[in-house]
């Protein structure tokens, strides 16, 4: 991806942070994915900041009502090292989809903002900062690490389903996932 394209997710510190020279490159190479969190308990997850606190984001044109809803790792599959990261601050924090049987309640606005339960919020690949910034990655067999809700900044009644994990083969030009799971770290 070109830089030139990437300025809203410069100013959101999306880009690698692995090397000190990351903005000096005219592309960057991203490791996108989709992600799809459920609410499974019996209480609203509602964003860790009271809405008079949300930031607005004039690049994007969107409240954040977290700071950071889900941190995205990208392991050494041997050493479990991290060689790369990103991040998403919720920025629309909303009932995407629900199960049967369940109503959608929230929306991204500026006055509401959360996740039913037996809802989903849904972010798909082609969407800011839903990628871990992988220029400096080489060539080799990763663990992608997804974890919702990392700091524990919202309490939940259990946090053993917030880690999902896939293998990665990247090959230089291409990145194959494969043997999903979800964990408790």
């Amino acid at each position: 991806m070109p830089m030139y394209s990437l300025q809203c997710a410069a100013e959101e510190n999306c880009l690698s942070s692995s090397s000190s020279s990351s903005h000096d490159y005219s592309s960057r190479v991203l490791l996108r994915f989709p992600q799809r969190v459920k609410n499974q308990g019996s209480a609203d997850f509602l964003p860790s900041k009271p809405r008079y606190a949300w930031e607005w984001h004039s690049c994007h044109q969107h409240f954040h009502s977290m700071d950071e809803f889900s941190l995205y790792e990208l392991l050494d599959a041997v050493t479990e090292t991290r060689v790369a990261e990103g991040h998403k601050a919720s920025f629309c924090l909303e009932d995407t989809s629900c199960d049967p049987g369940r109503h959608r309640r929230y929306a991204c606005t500026s006055h509401t903002q959360g996740l039913s339960p037996g809802c989903y919020d849904t972010y798909n690949a082609d969407i800011d900062c839903q990628w871990i910034d992988i220029t400096d990655v080489s060539p080799g067999k990763y663990v992608l690490k997804v974890t919702v809700n990392p700091q524990q900044q919202v309490p939940e009644s259990n946090y053993n389903n917030n880690v999902a994990r896939c293998d990665v083969q990247y090959t230089g030009s291409a990145a194959h996932v494969s043997g999903c799971t979800t964990t408790a770290h």
